[in-house]
């Protein structure tokens, strides 16, 4: 599984599309092992980021907000969303609690 983290400056991206890295944790599912890829995202533009993020196999995104339009663009490609994410906790941890089934999500930050 591979899920991805919109960072800026090593912290979850409370805005997914003005992220400037995304940490991808490739999870390793009998073990819950992972390893951290950066990769720096494609330009902002509509629709790119879903073809883009399906051709690096990523599976799950976590995020501090993201518009629905978006995530129903993530989804025609298979990719879960997940948003509400909270800057407060580092990349690994928001993984890590996802993976554990404890992560607790607020308001989604993107209201478009």
């Amino acid at each position: 599984m591979r899920i991805a983290i919109p960072t800026v400056e090593g912290r979850l991206c409370m805005h997914f599309g003005h992220c400037d890295v995304f940490k991808m944790f490739d999870v390793n599912d009998q073990n819950e092992q992972c390893c951290v890829v950066e990769m720096v995202p494609p330009p902002h533009e509509p629709g790119v980021l879903p073809k883009w993020m399906n051709d690096n196999a990523v599976n799950v995104i976590i995020a501090g907000g993201m518009g629905i339009k978006a995530q129903n663009l993530f989804k025609e490609f298979g990719i879960d969303v997940v948003t509400g994410g909270s800057a407060k906790l580092t990349p690994a941890e928001l993984v890590q609690e996802y993976l554990n089934g404890t992560l607790v999500t607020g308001e989604n930050a993107c209201s478009h």
